[in-house]
């Protein structure tokens, strides 16, 4: 199939479309098999068993849609997963060649609308790498090549003559119109500056035309170790339309303590789209991960929520367990996973940022 061609100077908000939440139901879920011996020096054969404990989960509810560079790693993808127990009727591969397999961050970020015939489009942000690494090119290529493989419209996101760039991992929205970010990572002039020269006011104004949002909520900024410099999916998430998880850390002698503080007494001004206040539920941060010096970005927010699970970054702490307990409150139908992640941080993410939803047509929860 062939990506639609939108030829119209309308934006998604204008033509009625709008990104779903994470818990609507999805279609399937995109990830990249993992291949990039960089991000996980000595450890990428573990990393694999851990993607494929998450495509186990995932596919228990939906199709998993996963892209890979070479024949070569779809036969290594096909024998690692078989020999986990996933269901490989489950499972359809894509060869699309990519720098790396966050595709959370470049992948493509759809969006939906209902009125007379449903459909789902792809918003094309722009990626480059984080502002900081230099191997993002053929990630930056994904989104098109997804939306072909689809027969997807394509809506290229701007502020103004210039693409917009934007991770997924930076946003999170409640579906009805509320989107939360942080002013570290996306208005930050002068470290890792997404789109340089411009303000609050563009950023917003991009987001909601894009994304088909009317609120923007800043946050303060992310949590110590994270490379993004600042992404949402570590420190705060919406679980429904009207509640959102915050990360706590308890230590005050902690690099965290003081930020998500703040982040904390932010969403006490939170106002949901109808001018009401959003719920905020807590849940506390693991002890200090550290690999080889390395301060590593270890936060329970990282989980995806996918039709009949949610799966939940562990890391053999205390904590964990308070964790899950948390919410497996908040989404009591689906089940709640921990899924090990000790090694897959060391590539300075978790299970939200390897996997992409792709939301069905129909709206339903």
């Amino acid at each position: 199939m062939t990506a639609v061609s939108r030829e119209t100077s309308k934006t998604p908000l204008e033509l009625g479309y709008s990104m779903p939440a994470e818990w609507e139901h999805h279609n399937s879920t995109w990830l990249a098999w993992p291949h990039s011996t960089s991000d996980w020096p000595g450890k990428l054969r573990a990393v694999e068993w851990v993607f494929a404990e998450v495509v186990k989960h995932i596919a228990a509810g939906e199709t998993v849609r996963i892209m890979v560079n070479f024949p070569t790693h779809k036969s290594r993808a096909r024998g690692v997963l078989r020999r986990a127990g996933v269901e490989l009727s489950r499972v359809e591969f894509f060869s699309f060649p990519t720098n790396r397999s966050w595709v959370r961050d470049y992948g493509p970020v759809f969006v939906r609308r209902g009125e007379g015939s449903p459909e789902v489009a792809v918003s094309r942000f722009r990626f480059n790498g984080w502002a900081r690494y230099p191997d993002w090119k053929l990630d930056d290529a994904v989104p098109e090549l997804v939306a072909e493989a689809l027969g997807l419209a394509v809506f290229n996101a701007s502020s103004g003559e210039r693409g917009f760039v934007l991770e997924g991992g930076a946003i999170d929205v409640n579906g009805r119109g509320t989107v939360i970010c942080t002013e570290q990572c996306l208005l930050n002039t002068t470290t890792q500056a997404r789109n340089p020269g411009l303000g609050q006011t563009d950023v917003e104004e991009a987001l909601r035309n894009s994304l088909g949002v009317s609120g923007v909520f800043w946050l303060a900024g992310g949590i110590a170790g994270d490379d993004t410099n600042g992404h949402i999916d570590g420190v705060c998430r919406f679980v429904n339309p009207r509640t959102v998880v915050a990360a706590v850390e308890a230590s005050p002698a902690d690099a965290n303590y003081a930020s998500l503080r703040e982040n904390l007494e932010r969403l006490e001004d939170l106002r949901l789209e109808d001018g009401s206040k959003a719920e905020v539920v807590t849940l506390p941060m693991p002890a200090p991960l550290y690999f080889e010096g390395v301060r590593l970005p270890a936060s329970y927010l990282n989980f995806y929520i996918c039709n009949n699970a949610v799966l939940v970054p562990t890391f053999n702490d205390p904590a964990d367990r308070a964790a899950l307990a948390v919410l497996g409150e908040l989404f009591p139908g689906h089940s709640v996973v921990g899924v090990h992640c000790v090694d897959l941080v060391w590539g300075l993410g978790c299970v939200h940022c390897i996997t992409r939803e792709q939301p069905a047509v129909e709206r339903t929860v």
